[in-house]
């Protein structure tokens, strides 16, 4: 076969491959991979070429794609791609087709690669994005590895400061990647760090974990309720997961060692989404104070954001049925450090009819940083 389709690249995750090439043009379906998890998303492959190919152009088919959470609009979706040699692009609007029995399928038609192309969801995110953080902020963030994953990989956390005890710094805990698929979280905390980083010794105390689910990541899941336990809800005391042991001690010690101020974790929703991003705000009926200790936080920063970003309304609350009924990493927060704790939204395409860059993502995240910074000096009377 002159075209094959590699999922042991980087963040891998493809399945169900069909392969068929005529002179003009070679068609490539493909589906996401649920991973052994109840739901699928992301997806990230590479297609390669052997030299006598002389296709002019792929035909991408996505594969049902109403089995993807969220996948109900697929003119929505606005996959990644990077040829050999060159930087990762949008591809524009899909062909959405319907079968005669309701099932669709989205279609891209892109150039043949000379060699290969790599093609994912949204733009990747793994220890290379943050290894060149840390060097293009020269160096303000410090990287320690605060513990390991249930398959042993390195917990790594970020911090500019480690504080002091019983210090009065006001400190943010901000993590992203409970879900490992949601990369979109992780360029808007790429954003929010780098502001951080040019505020020097005057920014708050900021610990963050930027790869919770450092094994999802590597393997490719998606991450979203993934077995044994979804990240996100593995919060009780004790813990569900090993990893949440791990970031409950440290989050203990930095408690210890500034004036806890705020706890962030940045996740994407559904994979068509694009009103805008959104703060998921705690149920008022059940967790009135928790709900209104996030709300006003949640106002500075959609006015921060702006139209150009912000869903509307930006708060929404989380009300819908899960599959497990323990505390999230936000309600942790809540009831152990009796801070502003929630969730931010970031779409993995666009909001409304704006394309997403990385260059939008960070610039978002400056925002948001931003807006929270604002709302401590508030409280702090500055």
């Amino acid at each position: 076969m002159s075209f094959t389709v590699q999922n042991n690249t980087p963040y891998g995750n493809v399945a169900d491959v069909c392969i068929e090439s005529n002179e003009s043009i070679t068609k490539v379906s493909f589906r996401p991979h649920p991973h052994g998890g109840p739901e699928c998303l992301w997806f990230c492959f590479r297609l390669c070429k052997e030299p006598q190919e002389q296709s002019r152009k792929v035909r991408l088919v996505l594969k049902n794609t109403q089995n993807m959470l969220g996948g109900g609009e697929p003119h929505n979706m606005r996959p990644v791609i990077r040829y050999e040699g060159k930087d990762w692009q949008r591809l524009g609007a899909p062909i959405v087709e319907y079968m005669l029995d309701g099932r669709n399928r989205a279609i891209w038609l892109i150039d043949t690669p000379e060699t290969f192309a790599d093609v994912a969801y949204c733009y990747p995110y793994g220890r290379p994005e943050l290894d060149k953080l840390i060097e293009e902020t020269s160096g303000y963030w410090k990287s320690d590895i605060i513990g390991i994953s249930q398959q042993g990989r390195p917990l790594i956390r970020l911090s500019n400061s480690y504080g002091v005890k019983g210090g009065n710094r006001p400190g943010f805990y901000l993590i992203s990647r409970q879900h490992s698929g949601e990369t979109s979280g992780s360029w808007v905390l790429d954003g929010f760090l780098r502001y951080v980083a040019t505020l020097g010794e005057s920014a708050p105390l900021v610990w963050s974990i930027p790869l919770t689910n450092i094994d999802g990541v590597e393997q490719g899941d998606y991450g979203k309720d993934n077995f044994p336990y979804d990240l996100n809800r593995a919060w009780a005391q004790p813990p569900m997961r090993h990893e949440v042991l791990v970031f409950q001690r440290d989050m203990q010690r930095w408690k210890q060692q500034c004036k806890p101020a705020a706890a962030i974790d940045f996740h994407a929703p559904g994979a068509c989404e694009t009103n805008g991003m959104y703060c998921f705000l705690p149920d008022p009926e059940t967790a009135r104070d928790h709900h209104d200790s996030v709300i006003n936080v949640a106002n500075i920063i959609a006015e921060f954001l702006g139209k150009e970003y912000a869903a509307d309304p930006f708060g929404k609350v989380a009300n819908y049925k899960s599959r497990w009924e323990t505390p999230s990493f936000s309600r942790y927060g809540w009831t152990a450090f009796n801070i502003p704790s929630f969730t931010i939204e970031n779409p993995y395409a666009m909001v409304k009819s704006m394309v997403l860059t990385r260059e939008k993502y960070r610039e978002a995240g400056e925002r948001i940083a931003k807006a929270v910074i604002s709302t401590l000096k508030k409280r702090n009377g500055n």
